[in-house]
C-alpha cells in the first residue's frame, strides 16, 4: 500500500505570514536584519538602553536641559579625541601621548596669551600648529623609521608631559581673554523673534535633520549601485526614525536652556567632515587598506608609510583642539590636566565599535562610544557613585565591548 507523502507536504507561506501573523514575520525580518547587523547597531542600542535607565534612576535629572548642555560641554575634549584616535587605530596603530599633547598645547595657550599678550586668534592657530608638529615628529618615527606606535607615543607621553612641567614651572596658569574661553564655554547668541526655544539652535537641528536623513538615503543607494549588503528596509526606516527622533531631542532640550555651544558646532563640523573623508576620500580607503591588510594595500600601490605619518599629524591636530578646548573650559592650563584623556579616547574607540587588528570603525561609532562613556560618567556622578566604581564600571564597559567584538567576528567566520 503505497502512501502519498507529497499530498501531506505544506505549500510554502507567502513571506511574512510563515509560521504565524504578518506581524509576526515583521518582527523575524527585523530581529534577522539586527543580528546581521549587531556590529553597527549594538553600541548604538547601548547608549539608547544607558540613557533610559540613568534617565530612570536620576529621576529625570540626566535629561534636563541644563545638565545635557554640561553632558556636551564637559565630553567635548574626549569625543575630539576620539575621532582622531579612531583614525589611528583603524591604521593598525595606537597613540598614548594625546593625553600630554592636549596638556602641553594648554600651556603653550597659556604662555601665549597670559604672559606674552599673544591675541587669541593668534595663539589658536600657533597652537593647532604645535599640536600638528607634534604629532608629525612621532609620525615621522613611526612612518619612516618602523618604530612601533606604542612605543613613539610612549615616549612622547613623557616627553610632552615634562615639557608641559617646563612651560607652566609647576604653576597654573590664567585666566585666558574671554574670546578664547568661549570656545569651551560659549554659547550661540540668541536671535529672531521671542520664542520659549533658541531659534538658532531649533533651526541647525532641522538642517540637520534633513542632512543626516539625505546622507542615509544616498549612503544606501550608492551601497545597492555597488551590489553591497544593506540593512532591510524596514530596519533602514527604523533606523532613520530613531535618528531623527534623537535629534530632535537633543535640539528641543539644548534650545530650551542657552542654546547649542560653540563647542558643538566645531563638534559637528569634524563628524561630517571626517565622516565625508573616510567614506568617501581615496585617503580614508587607504587608512582602512593598510589597517586591514597592509601587504596587500602595498601591493596595490597605496603609500602606505604617507598614510601613516598623515594619520598621526591629523590625530595630534586635534590633541590640540581638545587641549584649546578644555583649558578654555577650566580658563587656565595646569600641569595635571590630560591625565587619563589618551585612555578615555582609545575606550571611546573601541567602545565605538574599533578592532585591535585595526581596519575597522567608523567616526560615528567614536562618537557613540565617548556618549556611551560620557553619559555613564554623567549618570553615576548625579547617582553619588564613588569614583572608585566608576573606574571599574567603565572598565566593565570596555571589556565587554571588545569582547563582543571578539564573539562577533568569530561568530561571524564561524
Amino acid at each position: 500500500m503505497s502512501t502519498d507523502v507529497t499530498a501531506r507536504t505544506p505549500a510554502p507561506a507567502p513571506p511574512g505570514k510563515s509560521g504565524g501573523s504578518a506581524g509576526g514575520g515583521l518582527l523575524q525580518l527585523m530581529l534577522n536584519g539586527l543580528r546581521g547587523n549587531m556590529r553597527q547597531y549594538g553600541m548604538l542600542l547601548a547608549l539608547g538602553l544607558i540613557v533610559v535607565l540613568f534617565a530612570v534612576w536620576t529621576d529625570g535629572d540626566l535629561l534636563l536641559p541644563r545638565n545635557v548642555s554640561n553632558l556636551v560641554l564637559q565630553n567635548s575634549y574626549v569625543l575630539i579625541l576620539a575621532i582622531g584616535m579612531m583614525l589611528v587605530i583603524i591604521a593598525g596603530h595606537i597613540d598614548l601621548s594625546v593625553g600630554s599633547v592636549t596638556a602641553f598645547v594648554g600651556a603653550f595657550a597659556a604662555v601665549l596669551t597670559v604672559q606674552h599678550d599673544v591675541s587669541w586668534p593668534v595663539a589658536v592657530v600657533l597652537c593647532l600648529l604645535v599640536g600638528a608638529a607634534a604629532g608629525a615628529a612621532q609620525g615621522f618615527f613611526i612612518a619612516y623609521l618602523g618604530i612601533p606606535s606604542f612605543i613613539v607615543t610612549l615616549a612622547g607621553m613623557l616627553v610632552f608631559r615634562g615639557m608641559t612641567e617646563i612651560l607652566l614651572k609647576g604653576q597654573t596658569l590664567g585666566p585666558f581673554p574671554n574670546g578664547l574661553q568661549k570656545i569651551g564655554n560659549g554659547f550661540l547668541p540668541e536671535t529672531g523673534p521671542e520664542t520659549n526655544y533658541h531659534n538658532i539652535t531649533l533651526l541647525l537641528g532641522i538642517v540637520l535633520i534633513v542632512f543626516v536623513v539625505l546622507q542615509e538615503v544616498r549612503d544606501r543607494k550608492r551601497q545597492q549601485e555597488f551590489s553591497l549588503e544593506v540593512p532591510p528596509r524596514n530596519i533602514f526606516l527604523l533606523k532613520l526614525v530613531a535618528i531623527v527622533a534623537a535629534v530632535l531631542v537633543v535640539t528641543l532640550l539644548l534650545a530650551s536652556y542657552k542654546g547649542a555651544p560653540i563647542i558643538l558646532l566645531i563638534l559637528g563640523v569634524l563628524v561630517v567632515g571626517y565622516g565625508y573623508v573616510m567614506r568617501n576620500s581615496v585617503f580614508g580607503r587607504h587608512i582602512y587598506a593598510i589597517g586591514g591588510n597592509l601587504p596587500a594595500a602595498k601591493l596595490s600601490g597605496v603609500k602606505d608609510k604617507r598614510v601613516t605619518f598623515f594619520v598621526f599629524l591629523n590625530m595630534g591636530a586635534l590633541a590640540a583642539l581638545a587641549g584649546l578646548a578644555i583649558a578654555a573650559r577650566l580658563n587656565a592650563a595646569s600641569p595635571k590636566a590630560g591625565l587619563n584623556y589618551e585612555l578615555e579616547a582609545i575606550a571611546s574607540s573601541f567602545i565605538g565599535g574599533a578592532s585591535m587588528s585595526g581596519g575597522v570603525g567608523t567616526v560615528l561609532g567614536a562618537i557613540i562610544g565617548g556618549l556611551v562613556l560620557g553619559v555613564l560618567n554623567n549618570g553615576m556622578n548625579l547617582l553619588s557613585v564613588g569614583t572608585d566604581w566608576q573606574q571599574v564600571i567603565k572598565g566593565l564597559a570596555l571589556l565587554l565591548a571588545v569582547g563582543f567584538d571578539v564573539w562577533n567576528k568569530r561568530k561571524s567566520g564561524s
